[in-house]
């Protein structure tokens, strides 16, 4: 057998704001007594967690360097369950206070596709692949 990863960690600069939109937000369910530095969502499948970046240095032992503004550097995806669930996914995300990067579209490749941004510039891609 591959390597497994096993969690998905975001290092954020406000983790109580992070937590409050990943969970009031997208949905993604919690039991967090709001101390830090850090967070873990329940999650079938994979782990997912947050934890404050005013604290890696001392963890890394050394200071790391964040991208600034939208985050090209990678993206988190949801699979909502057919092509009709994503254009009022997106909608539902864009009111509650995603960012919009791009509406609706149905990709080249056959998938329903939109992308928003969370409150530091993370990128979530709502999309289906059931046309169903």
């Amino acid at each position: 057998m591959g390597t497994r990863f096993d969690m998905i960690g975001i290092f954020v600069n406000d983790l109580s704001a992070m937590v409050a939109f990943y969970r009031d937000v997208l949905g993604v369910e919690i039991e967090w007594d709001g101390q830090g530095p850090y967070a873990e969502f329940k999650h079938a499948g994979i782990r997912f967690a947050m934890y404050e970046r005013r604290q890696l240095p001392g963890l890394l032992g050394q200071p790391p360097t964040y991208p600034a503004g939208l985050n090209g550097t990678f993206e988190l995806a949801i699979d909502v369950p057919r092509f009709a669930d994503v254009d009022p996914e997106f909608e539902r995300v864009v009111r509650a206070g995603a960012q919009p990067l791009y509406a609706p579209r149905t990709e080249p490749w056959g998938m329903r596709s939109s992308m928003v941004a969370d409150p530091e510039g993370n990128i979530i891609e709502i999309g289906s692949w059931n046309k169903g």
